[in-house]
């Protein structure tokens, strides 16, 4: 389910992903297929880690990448879980053909 929040996004995020719900900072965004991909991708990284786990692991990432980069932002752009979804969002089938707990794959890279 897509719903249209404009005023609950911090500068340049226009996405989010709360299972089980993709929450858009404009109507328009709704016809950015590789934008509704890359939340799509997270809610099935969300399902496969029992939805709460998913939200430890990611805030758990982000605060030791935000402490080795020293910078926040840095650390969001080298997330396993967003390194995942920024390089698969333009791959429309992704979905039907990701392994579980792909995600894995970007903790190193």
């Amino acid at each position: 389910m897509i719903l249209v929040f404009k005023h609950f996004f911090y500068k340049n995020y226009v996405g989010l992903s709360l299972w089980p719900f993709i929450i858009l900072k404009n109507e328009d965004l709704k016809k950015d297929s590789y934008l509704i991909n890359h939340e799509k991708i997270h809610l099935e990284q969300q399902k496969e880690l029992l939805i709460v786990p998913f939200y430890m692991l990611y805030v758990t990432e982000w605060a030791i990448r935000s402490l080795c980069y020293f910078d926040s932002y840095k650390a969001y752009q080298n997330l396993s879980f967003e390194r995942e979804a920024y390089r698969n969002e333009k791959n429309l089938d992704y979905i039907a053909n990701r392994s579980k707990f792909s995600f894995i794959r970007y903790l190193w890279r």
